[in-house]
């Protein structure tokens, strides 16, 4: 990218802004020789030492919780995963379940056994919690309830089992027959024939980091439809419910069996379009029936209530209404409710100033619980389903990622990332009480390499309003031993976020001696829908 003159001289008062934060911090002592744990500085080495812990699972029975550990293999240039195991008490440690030396992932409950089940070098396991040296060979399991499956293009067919473990839906690939192509003339065929070169008859031909040509997601050869299948789980004759000619995406049951949710866009084919997705209910006798109308905003990760009277779903102002309307922003995010008969939807968040994402149902249908950011932080909410204040659950200088819930609601797993220690395992109350960590796999990497801490900065933009951003120190700093050089890194998006996250590449630079300063610039998320649309034109 270039700048004009222009532009640079309209860069000055922020930069100018942004240092006299930094000597400020600086000069104000914050930081100073507390700016890294003691040890040996991080080296490129390091990378290959470093294990990602996520994909956290915890039991239906709220005892136990199921991650992965992921390790970097020089040799090969790729990951390889281990599925592992703890008590959700965190009373013993954490122990691996998958063979020594094979690649598991996908680690799962089965609802109906209480069994881990996971997938290892192509072939299905299932381990009972209570006795993990036993572990026995079996297919994977069915996804059940919430499974969410669909509109990934050309994958192997995924089953979303019943509530009652009687029927299993299928969404797969259905592709038209295949058309022969008709020539005008002779002519025309001798000159297709002849020509050597590649015809682009779609508009996203070229996007930045794909293969070139990128494939064409309007030809049913590349993107086909899907449909949904059915078929008894006894194994019995599988039957086809749709023929739509969508690509259905979230296929969920609902709580009592009788129906499936999806939500789907008919426009997918438009390349003219942007993406602009609506909810339907499909019985189990094939009928369909579309639950929202208004093709001004976009519908996305419905799910059915415990009594099946409501639909839960995101929803937000499709871009083809922000052009139609001429707006000069964009619209809201919005968690909203809609009768499972069709009526009037309920919005949640209508007074909450963020991005919902991950929602939920409480097993009682009261709450709906979800996950928002607000500045660097990632946090678990909860708003009424009758309508009501949002309310923040967890708190902290984190982010919570992966949160996942016991079947009663009562307990939740998940992994907490912070800026100077890669992630770990944690455990807390459904209220975020009693909050223990589970987990130490980067204790000796932590104890023996001095990690650099963050600095959180605020300081005001030329018209005021606030800005965020983290300063990382450089390893051995010294408050009178600079000048230090400085590496500004930037999020893309621009709708995305720095904060409370480790980062190999910004802790490295800064075991080089750099100050390293993320800042989340107009645009970014966490900061107001205001904030947001701030670069909007």
């Amino acid at each position: 990218m270039t700048y004009s003159a222009t532009s640079r001289r309209s860069l000055r008062p922020a930069l100018w802004a942004i240092a006299l934060a930094m000597l400020s911090a600086v000069n104000a002592g914050l930081v100073a020789l507390s700016a890294q744990s003691p040890g040996k500085a991080l080296v490129v080495e390091d990378f290959y030492r470093l294990r990602t812990v996520g994909g956290p699972s915890i039991s239906p029975d709220g005892r136990w919780v199921a991650f992965t550990v992921a390790t970097h293999v020089e040799a090969s240039n790729a990951d390889r995963s281990e599925v592992w195991l703890v008590a959700s008490s965190g009373a013993t440690p954490a122990r691996r379940v998958s063979a020594e030396g094979s690649n598991a992932t996908d680690p799962r409950w089965a609802d109906n056994t209480g069994h881990l089940r996971f997938a290892a070098d192509n072939r299905g396991w299932a381990v009972d919690p209570n006795d993990p040296q036993r572990i026995s060979e079996g297919a994977l399991p069915p996804r059940t309830g919430g499974g969410g499956v669909g509109a990934s293009a050309s994958v192997a067919p995924v089953p979303l089992v019943s509530p009652d473990w009687k029927r299993i839906a299928t969404l797969r690939d259905t592709p038209p027959a295949k058309r022969e192509r008709v020539f005008a003339s002779d002519f025309e065929k001798r000159h297709e024939e002849r020509f050597k070169g590649v015809q682009f008859d779609w508009l996203d031909f070229q996007r930045d980091g794909q293969p070139f040509p990128a494939p064409n997601r309007i030809d049913p050869e590349v993107n086909p439809p899907q449909e949904v299948f059915l078929a008894p789980n006894d194994g019995g004759a599988e039957s086809q419910l749709t023929r739509l000619g969508l690509r259905p995406g979230g296929l969920e049951w609902t709580r009592d069996g009788s129906h499936l949710i999806f939500t789907a866009d008919s426009g997918y084919r438009d390349e003219r379009k942007y993406g602009s997705s609506e909810i339907y209910q499909l019985s189990l006798d094939g009928k369909t029936r579309k639950l929202t109308g208004n093709r001004n905003y976009h519908y996305t990760a419905a799910r059915s209530s415990p009594d099946g009277q409501w639909i839960l779903y995101t929803r937000q102002l499709s871009t083809d209404s922000v052009i139609a309307q001429k707006l000069n922003h964009g619209g809201p995010r919005d968690l909203a409710v809609v009768p499972a008969g069709g009526g009037t939807e309920r919005i949640l968040t209508s007074d909450w100033d963020y991005l919902p994402t991950d929602a939920s149902w409480s097993p009682d249908g009261r709450f709906v619980y979800f996950m928002g950011g607000i500045g660097g932080t990632t946090h678990l909410f909860r708003v009424p389903a009758s309508g009501g204040a949002v309310e923040q659950i967890t708190k902290g200088e984190r982010r919570l990622v992966g949160v996942t819930f016991d079947s009663a609601y009562s307990k939740i797993a998940y992994t907490v990332g912070l800026m100077e220690s890669p992630p770990e395992v944690f455990a807390a109350s459904i209220d975020g009480s009693a909050e223990r960590q589970l987990t130490n796999v980067h204790q000796s990497f932590t104890n023996e390499v001095a990690l650099s801490k963050a600095e959180r900065l605020q300081f005001k933009s030329r018209d005021g309003t606030p800005v965020e951003g983290w300063l990382l120190y450089p390893h051995g700093y010294r408050a009178d031993g600079g000048p230090y050089p400085l590496i500004v890194s930037n999020h893309g998006g621009p709708h995305s976020a720095d904060g409370y996250s480790f980062d190999f590449k910004n802790q490295f630079f800064a075991a080089k001696g750099y100050f390293v300063l993320e800042v989340n610039f107009r645009s970014s998320t966490g900061y107001g829908e205001k904030f947001l649309w701030g670069t909007w034109g």
